[in-house]
């Protein structure tokens, strides 16, 4: 990938983003949001089910199965309402999570080291970028905005489809306007990210910040990063080659 000057990238390259442990940290966000809509639902006469710590786990199940596609946030909403406070309408609990969440984004969700610094030289050296992730819009799109991303946000609520399918990865493609082979895929988790991008034929960069060791059941990563100031020297006509 050598012989090109630095900043003279083809325009063809682009880079695809998972968001959570990859662009920024949400600390928790959606946990907490739940746990304020407890506070909501017991105010107007419901009840806790558990003590805290099983509640807090449950949140954390509802939370992990929506992500991996098993149902929408309104039914993870729904299903949380239902046994706290039955017999009631569970839209205006919906509606209540998902105002807490959006509006809780400029002070939970933090940038990773490096992020604002690295997008500002990938958009000064011609590289496209888009971000591919699972979760619900539009608060995807608001923690992509709020670490500076300035591309466009595939959502797995929107596309219809989550991480690892390679239908997925086909939404990133589309959105990054490249041949497949031009695209390059960054994220933490090894299954979702980059097994799933490279099953869908893009190039997988693991970025490894927790210093972890990769599943050995998984096909590796093309590249691993430990921290995304280590993604620009992959660029053609970087000084250390890909």
């Amino acid at each position: 990938m050598g012989g090109t000057e630095r900043g003279v990238v083809p325009v063809q390259l682009a880079i695809g983003f998972d968001f959570d442990h990859t662009l920024g940290i949400d600390n928790k966000l959606e946990r907490v949001a739940f746990l304020r809509l407890l506070e909501q639902l017991i105010f107007a006469g419901g009840k806790a089910i558990g003590t805290l710590d099983e509640e807090t786990a449950h949140i954390d199940d509802l939370l992990a199965q929506q992500r991996s596609g098993a149902f929408p946030i309104d039914e993870a909403v729904e299903r949380f309402c239902k046994p706290r406070l039955p017999h009631t309408d569970v839209h205006p609990y919906i509606q209540a999570y998902k105002k807490f969440a959006l509006e809780s984004v400029d002070y939970f969700v933090v940038p990773l080291p490096g992020v604002r610094a690295l997008l500002q030289e990938l958009r000064r050296s011609g590289v496209r970028t888009a971000i591919l992730t699972n979760g619900w819009s539009p608060l995807q799109e608001r923690k992509a905005a709020r670490v500076g991303f300035e591309g466009p946000v595939v959502v797995s609520e929107r596309v219809g489809v989550q991480k690892p399918e390679k239908t997925a990865f086909a939404a990133l493609v589309a959105a990054l306007g490249v041949p497949l082979s031009d695209a390059w895929y960054v994220g933490d988790n090894p299954a979702t990210d980059v097994a799933g991008s490279i099953a869908a034929g893009l190039r997988g960069i693991w970025l490894d910040a927790e210093l972890v060791t990769y599943p050995s059941d998984l096909p590796k990563p093309n590249v691993v990063i430990h921290s995304l100031n280590e993604l620009v020297d992959l660029l053609p006509g970087a000084t250390t080659p890909a």
